[in-house]
């Protein structure tokens, strides 16, 4: 049996085909540790959460009343800087190295059988199969690759 919480390692070009722009790092809040000094999530090492929200520039992901906003998340001593953006005033294009994707169900749009039902009474599930990211690091597209975004 595969143990939970398994990170399957993936390549950036096969989450990202068309590409990603780089929209904010922020950290990560640990909601177990909120109110203290330091709120920050840490990883299983001991290191800082941080998070890059980032569009998913893929003209599927925002069909269907999605959001093409995906998060990022990356272990750092210190806070990654986004590269500079070609075009002043637009979000950088950026890539993601050592990426691993986690799934999970994501049961945030599950409601549950109806109230009076029986609990074996079935229902429909508004849950979905949602995936993870975590990266090692962020950074400026590679050159000799041709830019996606464009």
């Amino acid at each position: 049996m595969v143990p939970n919480a398994t990170r399957f390692p993936v390549p950036f070009d096969y989450v990202f085909p068309h590409g990603v722009l780089a929209l904010r790092v922020e950290p990560v809040t640990d909601f177990d540790k909120l109110g203290s000094r330091d709120d920050q999530a840490r990883d299983d090492r001991g290191e800082l959460l941080w998070q890059i929200r980032a569009l998913d520039l893929d003209p599927e992901a925002g069909k269907f009343g999605r959001s093409a906003e995906v998060v990022v998340k990356i272990a750092a001593p210190v806070m990654p800087v986004l590269p500079e953006p070609k075009l002043p005033g637009y979000p950088p294009e950026v890539e993601f190295t050592e990426m691993t994707v986690t799934p999970y169900a994501d049961q945030q749009r599950c409601r549950g059988p109806k109230s009076g039902a029986k609990a074996s009474t079935p229902h429909k599930c508004g849950a979905r199969l949602a995936w993870s990211i975590r990266a090692g690091a962020v950074i400026a597209p590679q050159k000799g690759k041709s830019s996606k975004a464009a």
